[in-house]
């Protein structure tokens, strides 16, 4: 008997479903109101289940100069947030909880895997902030903690152009390694727990971060190579040496790096991932709000149900649970911290 959209959400609102990449915060929305643009807000994660969401902080995100300060004023920031790449950070941090706050209870900064069990069972949303590049901390190590202090719980080292910490995986940007204050952020962060997110680096960056015997890491969000689809997509070899220190790879939802713009261009990207890495290894990391179109049929998260239904068309229903949430579940719940 086919699955109605009823069934699957009654699936989504038993099962622990989660998101490894929005970035919802640079837009200025207000997202404690329902809203007709973007992808994310609070109403709407609560609709479609969404149990654990990852918000990430941009703060220069383009690769030319100057780009992101104009979207920051075009987006209608405060001045004084817009000033360097710290106060583009701290402030998105700080609107993050303020929206919680003001949530009535619905919605949580989750900082340790207790506190994550605890929302699962008191029917919260958890949000867990991530911040896109280490030129956020402007060159200052002793920022990571503070960061951490703050409610972060990952970092990538790079975005979508090189930094003084490392290389990106932007085209032409020279495949650059970590550099020595990559490597000594790298270290600040295995010291204060947090985890690194890989979905930015570039071969030789990402090479150095496995290299690390005990940090801890995975990719927020990505398309995988070997199904095919854009330039910054992860080896099968990457994939393997992901899951093989625990962690989960978040399977992008945008067409430029899958190669399609349908559902099933994102199947095939999961069902490769699987293949390699096993059904513990994958997850969804939509890149909701990222500046990138989403496949056909896909507006936005309350979309999220019609691709719940082609993978429980194609596989039985507690490995589509693990894609859907459970294995990020289980990352989150060993990395989060006490």
């Amino acid at each position: 008997m086919a699955l109605t959209t009823r069934d699957v959400l009654e699936l989504h609102k038993r099962w622990c479903i989660a998101d490894g990449h929005a970035d919802s915060l640079m837009w200025n929305r207000d997202l404690c109101e329902r809203s007709a643009d973007g992808h994310v807000d609070f109403p709407r994660l609560r609709e479609v289940g969404m149990k654990l969401q990852c918000f990430t902080v941009v703060t220069r995100g383009f690769p030319f100069i100057g780009g992101f300060e104009a979207f920051a004023a075009w987006r209608g920031w405060p001045r004084e947030a817009r000033a360097n790449e710290w106060t583009r950070a701290v402030w998105q941090v700080d609107r993050l909880a303020e929206f919680c706050r003001r949530s009535d209870g619905q919605v949580r900064i989750t900082t340790s895997g207790a506190a994550l069990e605890e929302n699962l069972a008191q029917g919260r949303l958890s949000a867990v902030i991530g911040i896109e590049g280490a030129h956020a901390i402007e060159g200052r190590v002793e920022r990571v903690a503070e960061l951490y202090q703050r409610g972060v719980r990952f970092m990538g080292l790079t975005h979508l152009s090189n930094n003084e910490a490392g290389g990106s995986s932007f085209p032409l940007m020279g495949n650059r390694p970590l550099s020595p204050l990559g490597q000594a952020v790298l270290e600040e962060m295995v010291r204060v727990g947090m985890s690194v997110d890989v979905a930015h680096a570039s071969e030789r960056t990402l090479e150095d971060i496995l290299a690390h015997p005990t940090a801890r890491v995975f990719s927020s969000h990505t398309g995988v190579r070997g199904a095919g689809g854009g330039w910054r997509n992860l080896s099968d070899e990457a994939l393997r040496r992901i899951a093989d220190r625990g962690g989960v790879v978040g399977i992008i939802l945008a067409p430029v790096y899958l190669g399609g713009d349908a559902i099933d261009d994102v199947v095939r990207h999961i069902e490769h991932a699987l293949n390699v890495m096993g059904e513990a290894g994958v997850g969804i990391g939509s890149d909701y709000d990222g500046m990138v179109a989403m496949p056909k049929g896909i507006r936005d998260v309350t979309d999220l149900p019609k691709l719940t239904e082609v993978l429980l068309r194609r596989h039985p229903e507690a490995l589509v649970e693990r894609i859907l949430g459970d294995n990020f579940r289980r990352y989150f719940r060993e990395t989060l911290g006490e």
